[in-house]
């Protein structure tokens, strides 16, 4: 994987880290589209940097992250990625199997859209419009609900803010707190790609960190976290404009139509 190709997965990462439409799913497409080669590397790099894009998150919301006085909000964050944290762990095989295919993946991307056209009517009268009237409970709930995004198209954020509006958050809050939840949670993934998983890179099993420096690998990841973050930035700010005034039924049809495209191309032309 050459700059340029690593700069057009980081900048599909940013822009669809926080959206409900995949980023996973987005960056196998690109990559499956654009000729990347799935070697090792390319897998934890599509992993590894989305700790650019939460680093968004903590920069656009850097007095809520920092206010140490706070502490239910880290509380609260800390039990939501519990079941993240530990079903991640047990089903980390059979999701990485999931990733070769990208046909489930695009039907993900369809049912996950067809869901999302009927949310805004399904989850009415919503109580809750900022974390700290988000009790405990709702919180693991939240972090349950999140699991979902376990199968590659579900999308993080779409589990997570759905779940967030199942515990009668507002649009809006439900998308911050699923924002706040994604920094532990995808902190953890990090970690773990680079620090405790062994990827059979080259013939070698090695660890993350190892991978990195192979050539020009940390250039790339560096990069690359770059990219994203700059791009999450933009993308955060415009996801909660349109979110607060449409609602998800812009997101419902484009994960449709993508996912119906990427179907077909997939099934009969690949």
């Amino acid at each position: 994987m050459d700059l340029i190709k690593a700069i057009v997965i980081a900048i599909i990462e940013g822009l669809t880290e926080f959206l409900p439409v995949s980023s996973t799913a987005h960056m196998i497409f690109t990559s499956s589209l654009y000729g990347i080669q799935e070697d090792e590397f390319v897998k934890m790099f599509q992993v590894s940097i989305q700790f650019g894009a939460i680093l968004a998150v903590v920069f656009l919301y850097w007095k809520k992250f920092f206010n140490f006085k706070n502490l239910n909000f880290y509380l609260k964050l800390a039990l939501a990625v519990l079941p993240a944290l530990i079903l991640g762990k047990i089903f980390d095989d059979k999701i990485e199997a999931v990733l070769g295919d990208p046909v489930p993946i695009a039907i993900m991307l369809i049912v996950g859209g067809v869901i999302l056209l009927f949310i805004d009517k399904l989850f009415k009268n919503p109580i809750i419009d900022d974390e700290k009237d988000v009790s405990f409970k709702s919180a693991l709930i939240i972090g349950f609900w999140q699991c979902l995004a376990m199968m590659p198209g579900t999308s993080r954020s779409a589990a997570s803010i759905i779940g967030g509006m199942q515990q009668k958050l507002t649009r809006k809050a439900a998308a911050e707190f699923s924002f706040f939840l994604a920094v532990p949670t995808m902190l953890a993934v990090t970690v773990y790609s680079i620090f405790i998983k062994s990827w059979n890179y080259q013939g070698v099993d090695q660890k993350g960190y190892e991978m990195l420096l192979t050539g020009d690998n940390l250039m790339l990841f560096l990069i690359g976290n770059v990219v994203a973050f700059v791009v999450a930035v933009i993308a955060i700010k415009f996801f909660i404009g349109v979110l607060t005034k449409y609602g998800f039924k812009p997101w419902g049809w484009y994960r449709i139509v993508v996912g119906i495209v990427l179907l077909i191309y997939f099934t009969q032309f690949n």
